[in-house]
């Protein structure tokens, strides 16, 4: 249904023209490499390949690509990760309605484009202690409303380690206990559910 909005959005634009569309990251990358769009709008959650891998992939083999996230994602870790992947662009799909044909011209002119909500949250946060691979394990398994004693034997550490982790966690998000860093992780996009 967005995409079909979309293409009617850019139907009206004159200097403007889809030439392509894909229901999945791998899909997205084929249709890259067939058709070399001037700029290319990308969904983070697709299956098969998600957008972050497909925007890597895309700036692997084009590295003048230029891309644009569309998301619901209002995190600042899923923006960096993007940007840090090659996106020249991250809007809010709440946005694209207003924001759409200004973002893919800025873009296109060579230009990057954050919502400035985006923008203050990367900002906000660009000094905070990142979160180990294993913190992360960890707050997947907190999240799916596991015990320590079950995260120990999933992740194959003592309970004690297990603790550490979480310390340093809530230490890191600045959160009140571990239902709140899982909050915290959610809503900044270090981890999904």
């Amino acid at each position: 249904m967005l995409r079909k909005g979309i293409a009617a959005v850019l139907a009206t634009e004159e200097d403007m023209v889809l030439v392509a569309e894909a229901g999945n990251g791998h899909e997205a990358v084929e249709q890259f490499r067939a058709h070399r769009p001037d700029v290319t709008l990308m969904d983070l959650q697709m299956p098969v390949m998600n957008g972050t891998d497909a925007i890597i992939a895309i700036r692997k083999e084009f590295p003048e690509a230029r891309i644009i996230v569309l998301t619901t994602y209002k995190g600042d870790v899923q923006a960096v990760r993007a940007l840090k992947a090659g996106a020249s662009g991250y809007l809010l799909k709440n946005m694209v309605w207003d924001e759409l044909v200004g973002t893919i011209r800025s873009v296109h002119g060579g230009k990057k484009r954050i919502p400035p909500e985006i923008a203050i949250e990367m900002a906000e946060h660009r000094m905070d202690d990142a979160l180990t691979e294993r913190e992360i394990e960890v707050l997947r398994e907190v999240a799916a409303g596991n015990a320590n004693k079950v995260i120990a034997l999933h992740l194959n550490v003592s309970e004690e380690t297990v603790k550490t982790h979480m310390k340093s966690i809530i230490s890191k998000l600045g959160a009140n206990d571990r239902t709140h860093a899982v909050t915290i992780a959610l809503k900044r996009g270090i981890i999904e559910i």
